[in-house]
Parts: structure tokens; sequence; C-alpha cells
């Protein structure tokens, strides 16, 4: 068994420390987040652009350096050589924490793999704010990212969270909240969800309902800026239902499964449908009734 421990404070080498930053509202910064700034050999940022404009309204003179999805490869090894030869780094992101949805968490697991200490430093986020604001229950959640932008891999990514009883958190682009929203509707039901924009800033906006409420407000309201959605997980009875109509097959072979659905479908949906009962690939259902 490979266990490794890590203190903040047993290392002769650097450490990464991930430094929480305001989402919205500049006086989400926490003192200890400026502390860590100022103390810092460097700072790695996912937009140096962005983080300079924060620097500078807190006076902090560390040297910034970029770190992203496009140059992890190459920057990566190099801020992991420096915190070997003792130097202190600081990652960011454009807002929020750094390595939730963001190329940080490679740095973080290089670093952890490297033996080097990691350590927090807490501050805003959107998608746990998002969440209490949004009247969901939040005894069991889910953060799910981003959803993919291809339409048929967004409906095998819904239909895989279908079954999930916990709040679901996810984020989304203004220009696809409409279509994300239609195919939850298709996939998971009318459920009730939270659309959460503007967090900590002046235009701060919750907008609640159930999906077909929420796509019809859209219609006729365009959406602006990022959105975080909150989405209710599938109910202990809808659990409970689902599980009883999935036993009806479970005693028929693949064959008998997809002769029970060519009653009143074609060959081709048939097996599309006994593949989705069963949660595997069409083609191995497909194999299985033409051999």
């Amino acid at each position: 068994m490979n266990i490794q421990k890590s203190f903040s404070g047993d290392s002769s080498m650097g450490k990464l420390y991930l430094v929480g930053t305001p989402i919205g509202n500049l006086e989400d910064m926490t003192m200890r987040a400026i502390r860590t700034l100022k103390e810092a050999d460097l700072i790695a940022a996912e937009d140096t652009r962005q983080t300079r404009k924060l620097l500078t309204h807190f006076e902090i003179s560390t040297r910034l350096v970029s770190y992203h999805e496009h140059n992890r490869n190459a920057s990566g090894p190099e801020l992991i050589r420096l915190m070997q030869d003792g130097k202190s780094i600081a990652l960011v992101s454009d807002a929020g924490l750094p390595a939730i949805s963001d190329p940080g968490a490679e740095l973080v697991s290089e670093a952890v793999a490297a033996d080097i200490s990691v350590i927090p430093i807490p501050g805003a986020n959107a998608a746990l704010s998002a969440l209490i604001m949004s009247g969901l229950p939040t005894e069991r959640f889910l953060f799910t990212g981003f959803p993919p932008r291809e339409k048929k891999q967004l409906g095998k990514w819904l239909q895989g969270l279908t079954a999930h009883e916990a709040t679901l958190i996810l984020y989304e682009s203004p220009h696809r909240l409409q279509r994300t929203l239609e195919a939850m509707r298709e996939h998971m039901g009318n459920r009730s969800v939270a659309l959460v924009r503007e967090l900590t800033k002046r235009h701060e906006e919750a907008l609640r309902g159930n999906l077909d409420e929420c796509i019809a407000w859209l219609s006729e309201h365009s959406p602006l800026g990022e959105y975080c959605i909150i989405v209710e997980g599938l109910s202990k009875e809808e659990a409970a239902s689902q599980a009883n109509e999935q036993l009806w097959w479970s005693e028929l072979t693949i064959q008998e499964h997809v002769a029970h659905y060519e009653a009143a479908y074609n060959r081709k949906e048939a097996i599309k449908k006994a593949a989705v009962d069963r949660g595997i690939p069409k083609r191995e259902v497909y194999n299985e009734v033409n051999t």
C-alpha cells in the first residue's frame, strides 16, 4: 500500500498554494489570500491579464506567470522544478477556487506525485454559493462541471445522471443554456431547477421553477452571463419506481428482451431500447441477436 502524508511545514521544498479569488465581488477576497499572494515567490494564473487587475487592486507585486489549458504541458514541469528547488507558488484561476473545472487540477496531481505540500487557501466558490441559495436539497450533491457541447454526447451524459438522487450542479454558457435545459427536460423530466448568474455582483439573479417554466421564461428573456444550474435529484419515489420498472426484463435473455420491443418497434429501435435498459452498447445487443 502506498500511503502519502503531507504537512504544510515538513518539507525543504517549496509549496503549492491553491488560492481562492473573488467570483465577482472584490470584498470576498480573504486576508489570508492576500497575504499568501504577497509572500509567494510566484503566482501562476489562468489569465494573467485578469489576475493582474486583482493584484493591482490589492497592491500585490509578486511575479506573475501563465498556467492554462494550452501551455500546461510546458509550464507544469517547470513549476514543479521550481517548487522542488524551494520556491513557493500560488495558483489562482480567473475566479473562485483553482483546480475545479480547471487545468490546475493536473498541477496539483503532479505536485502530490512529487511530494510537494499542497495547501488550500479557501475562498468564494460559484457552485456551492449557487447551491445554498437554490432552495433545493443540500444534504447530498454532485458537481458535474460543464456539459458536453455535441447533442448526442449531451444526451448520453444526461442519461448517466438521471438516476442520481443527489442535487446536481453544473455550469453552462448563455448561448448553450436553452439547448441544455431542453435536453434535460427530455432525459430527466420536468424537474425543479435554479438558474443562478452574476453571483456576488450587482445584478445577481436566481431563476427558480421547473424546467418547463424556466425554458418558457428564457424564450422571452435572453440569457446573459455564465450560469450555474442547480437541478433537483431523482426522488426516492421515482428511484423505487424505476427500480421496479427495470425488474421486468431481468429474467429475459437479450434475444427475448429485443423480441419484447419488436412487438411495437422495428428491429433497430428494439435493439436500442434493450441496450438502454441494460446499460450496455447497442453493438453488443446487435451482435448477440444476430449470431
